[in-house]
């Protein structure tokens, strides 16, 4: 908003707060500095006083911080309240309409409600005076977010609800129904089933139209207001799953707290805990939400005359199909009725005939959290009650749409439909949340006349210009509900009541993936075919690659990545990328990766990101950067991967996903390994090693040690790079991951030959090529024929290595083909096949250079050098900025602009003493000994190639 009448700056700045403590951000994780900061809106002084308040487990990041702004910076807020009382009444009163309509999420309704109410603006001049808020084309701005806290906090109840009534009657746009709704909610004077009926309606409008931070304010405020505790856990869950949605993940965690489910719990462990605890976690709540769904079924159909999946087998290991076929399970179904009381599952113990304390009995709650939650990774379910969603051709609004049949066949021998998951998408600004709806500490009367001033206004509005004449809107929101969790249609019948299941499984899998323990996909699949759902397509393809059925895996990774034709690789008629959603298409991208399609991962993790950041789905968007890191990397981008990982490290630090912060750090590490920064690498492995192995996170463990041991292979250090890639080629948890396979194997071969030890090697290169094989990747069938070149002794090699070339032609992973014409060339020196070695030396050297990898490229001229032929010197030497790493000119850059240490490494996620040492570095290196020097140099020198 462009201000109209912007206050002078010396009134802009905000009292003193006396005696503010230092910010000891010393020995706190990147995590939770970030968090705070966030969490009081950038405020350096409302950071210095709650990190001081923090307690130890808070401090360490094993607690959520606080939320609530009294909580955050009470000091700070006592100071802002002071300033605002001193304004005059009629000023009080327009501040507080303008925050009420802004917090905590604009509805964009302060110019309507003033003309409606005929009110008076010439008092907000007092306000503009003293620097708290100045008028602009939309409305009154803040100072800052303080301001605005206190200005809604220091009025009287009775005029926040006054002012809420106002702003919910000048709201009657169709489009504004959840905003009108939130209005009316916070208005609200006590407990009202009714009104918790029409927010928990709007927050389903608010939800499908991508604002996930309304649709959390929404159903918190409906949980507070509803009379019934059951209603109120089921309806907390959902607001745990919309903050997690749009990054709140303090809230989200808090709120968890109160519902004791596995399912919310599980899915926020993926996260930001124990990926092993999280696994099992969110399997014994796919066991017990099939067993659920299950009886549920079965009682529909006895009912009905019918067979019911409990009579007939007891166990959920059937479903009833919809062409009349009988169920599959693994084993005969036991018959009678112990079977209808105690179903089989494949969790940590039996599941009881009646759920356990604390988990809810109906589907209802869970379905909300586990599709609700999927925002983490993408969006509400549909069942839960997310929205009522019209399905053509099996394609819901909210992702692809299981068959309402279809029991499962034996997996590894029939290709399931892929990526069914059917996550519905969710999205929305984040945005600043306090304590909105308890009372405002500290508020004192003296505002006379306020309270009648916004009630007489209030009346003479109009209401909504959509609501049906002498109808009552809790009634239409009461009936839009029960449409909404009813569940969306397929043909006139409900979706099946497998989806929250199969959303649980989805999430189990992410787990497997992280733990690098992908023997545990089969317990997942158990449950899956035991519950009587379709297994979600990466589950499946990860099972049977586990297995080693590695055709099979092909078929179903080949269905979730989307590479087969029209028709193929759909399930319900959904596309099996995933549409627009961003969960599904995570999952398309991982199992391109594991195909080594790197194109499409690129495509399909570049439209998750995209698609989540349309929808708000803020900790989504982290998530697929995660991913698309491997494709930039392999296809010999590291300079403007770095940059956009980075980005995305901060991004998983603010939203609280400290797991994905891992896996990223250990992406930085190996474009660190590519790049040269040595130190750089080592300080970002051992740091993702370091959470990594107190979180069961074998796969970032895994990935910071190749990135170690690619650093010793590049500077010669074979035998200690040998040892690393022993194990990450091998098997075992953590290191049985096939994408880590993809990575150790080519380069354990080549440490292997040159420290004269193959055995293992040999082995290695055996299940690499047969993997390669089946899944017809040329990228892994190139690599796999450069192995057998470095396996055979003498000429015998060459021919492989043409192969490989030829491979690589097809294939994206340019860096590698520059690695084979670097191997290519020196073994073709050995041959004393001078001409083509040079041919191909040349060829590499250029590659390397292309791509910012100095250590290759030394590599490369040392080899011309045996050759006798001048090597030419790096390009771009009359460049200073070309002596820098990537990271080092990223920091010399932000110094040059005026960043102190501090903010730099708050910047890029760094501690102030790493980067202390890039810019020691970047002096040495460039010869000066002062920013100034720095500034003159950056701005002669321009920007280096790459």
């Amino acid at each position: 908003m462009t201000p109209v009448n912007p206050p002078p700056p010396e009134s802009t700045s905000p009292p003193p707060l006396p005696d503010a403590p230092r910010l000891p951000v010393a020995g706190l994780p990147e995590g939770v500095r970030i968090r705070a900061l966030r969490a009081v809106y950038g405020d350096p002084r409302a950071a210095a006083e709650l990190l001081p308040r923090l307690t130890e487990r808070q401090a360490a990041g094993l607690d959520p911080l606080p939320t609530e702004p009294g909580d955050l910076a009470p000091a700070l807020l006592r100071v802002h309240r002071r300033e605002i009382r001193t304004l005059p009444d009629d000023t009080r009163l327009l501040l507080l309409l303008a925050a009420a309509d802004q917090y905590p999420v604009p509805t964009h309704a302060f110019l309507r409600a003033v003309t409606a109410a005929r009110l008076d603006t010439r008092p907000l001049a007092a306000a503009e005076a003293a620097g708290v808020a100045h008028t602009a084309t939309g409305g009154v701005v803040f100072r800052d977010a303080w301001a605005r806290v206190a200005a809604y906090e220091t009025a009287e109840p009775a005029d926040r609800r006054d002012a809420h009534r106002l702003l919910a009657r000048v709201l009657s746009g169709a489009r504004e129904a959840p905003s009108r709704s939130w209005h009316r909610g916070a208005g609200a004077l006590g407990p009202s089933g009714r009104l918790a009926v029409e927010l928990d309606a709007a927050a389903v409008q608010a939800r499908a139209a991508g604002r996930p931070a309304l649709a959390r304010a929404l159903v918190e405020r409906a949980a507070a207001l509803s009379p019934e505790p059951g209603e109120q856990a089921r309806l907390l869950a959902r607001a745990a799953a919309d903050a997690w949605h749009c990054g709140e993940a303090d809230r989200a965690r808090r709120l968890t707290a109160a519902t004791a489910d596995d399912a919310l719990t599980g899915i926020l462990a993926l996260r930001t805990g124990n990926a092993f605890e999280a696994f099992d976690a969110l399997l014994r709540a796919a066991a017990r939400q099939g067993y659920d769904g299950a009886c549920a079924a079965g009682d529909a159909g006895g009912a009905a005359g019918g067979d019911s999946a409990c009579a007939a087998g007891g166990d959920g290991g059937g479903a009833t199909r919809g062409d009349g076929g009988g169920a599959t399970g693994d084993e005969p179904a036991p018959a009678g009725p112990a079977a209808r009381r105690r179903p089989r599952h494949t969790g940590d113990g039996p599941v009881p005939s009646t759920p356990p304390v604390g988990v809810p009995a109906s589907s209802g709650g869970l379905s909300a959290a586990s599709g609700g939650l999927s925002g983490s990774s993408g969006g509400s379910s549909a069942a839960a009650g997310a929205s009522a969603v019209s399905v053509n051709g099996g394609s819901t609004a909210g992702g692809a749409a299981t068959p309402s049949g279809g029991g499962p066949s034996a997996v590894g021998d029939t290709p399931q439909a892929s990526s069914g998951d059917a996550l519905a998408p969710s999205g929305g600004v984040l945005g600043p949340v306090g304590g909105v709806l308890g009372p405002a500490g500290g508020c004192e009367a003296g505002v006379a006349g306020v309270r009648g001033m916004v009630r007489d206004a209030g009346t003479g509005v109009r209401a909504s210009a959509g609501r049906r004449r002498g109808a009552d809107p809790a009634d239409d929101a009461r009936a839009g509900t029960r449409r909404a969790t009813a569940g969306p249609s397929v043909s006139g019948s409900r979706l099946p009541a497998d989806l929250p299941v199969r959303l649980l499984l989805v999430r189990a899998t992410e787990a497997a993936v992280y733990t690098g323990d992908l023997r545990r996909c089969r317990e997942a699949v158990q449950v899956a075919v035991r519950s009587g759902v379709g297994v979600p397509g990466v589950l499946a393809g990860i099972t049977a690659a586990a297995d080693g059925r590695y055709e099979v895996a092909r078929d179903h990774l080949e269905r979730a990545a989307g590479r087969r034709g029209p028709g193929i690789g759909r399930e319900g008629g959904g596309r099996t990328d995933g549409g627009g959603d961003p969960t599904l298409l995570v999952h398309a991208g991982i199992a391109a990766l594991m195909l080594g399609d790197h194109a499409r991962a690129a495509t399909a993790t570049v439209r998750a990101v995209d698609s989540a950041r349309v929808q708000g789905a803020t900790a989504t968007a982290a998530q697929a950067m995660e991913f698309r890191a491997y494709a930039d990397f392999w296809t010999g981008r590291p300079r403007a991967a770095e940059a956009a990982t980075a980005h995305a490290l901060h991004q998983a630090y603010a939203t609280g996903q400290d797991n994905g912060a891992c896996h990223l750090q250990a992406a930085l590490a190996m474009f660190a390994a590519i790049t040269g920064d040595g130190d750089l690498c080592r300080e970002r492995a051992a740091a993702a090693r370091g959470y990594a192995l107190a979180h069961g996170l074998g796969l970032p463990a895994a990935l910071a040690q190749w990135a170690l041991a690619f650093l010793d292979v590049v500077t010669g250090r074979f035998d200690t790079a040998a040892t690393r890639l022993r194990a990450l080629a091998g098997f075992g948890p953590g290191h049985g991951h096939r994408a880590v396979r993809h990575l150790a194997t080519p380069h354990y071969v080549e440490a292997a030959v040159r420290t004269g030890d193959t055995r293992v090697a040999r082995t290695a290169h055996a299940d690499y090529h047969r993997w390669a094989s089946a899944v017809r990747s040329a990228d892994d069938l190139a690599l796999s024929a450069r192995c057998r070149a470095l396996l055979t002794p003498g000429a015998g090699a060459v021919e492989h290595y043409r192969t490989a070339l030829d491979l690589h032609a097809h294939g994206t992973r340019d860096f590698e083909r520059a690695r084979t014409e670097m191997l290519f060339g020196s073994a073709l020196r050995r041959l004393r096949r001078r001409a083509e070695a040079r041919d191909r030396l040349h060829g590499a050297l250029a590659a390397f250079e292309s791509f910012g990898a100095p250590h290759c490229a030394d590599q490369a001229r040392t080899e011309l050098r045996a050759l006798g032929t001048p090597a030419s010197p790096a390009r771009g030497l009359d460049d200073p900025t070309a002596r820098l790493t990537a990271q080092q000119l990223l920091v010399a850059r932000m110094a040059a602009e005026g960043a102190t240490n501090r903010e730099i490494a708050a910047r890029l996620a760094l501690s102030p003493r790493t980067i202390d040492h890039h810019l020691r570095g970047v002096f040495t290196r460039l010869g000066i000994r002062s920013r100034i020097e720095l500034v003159r140099l950056l701005a002669e020198g321009g920007s280096p190639p790459g």
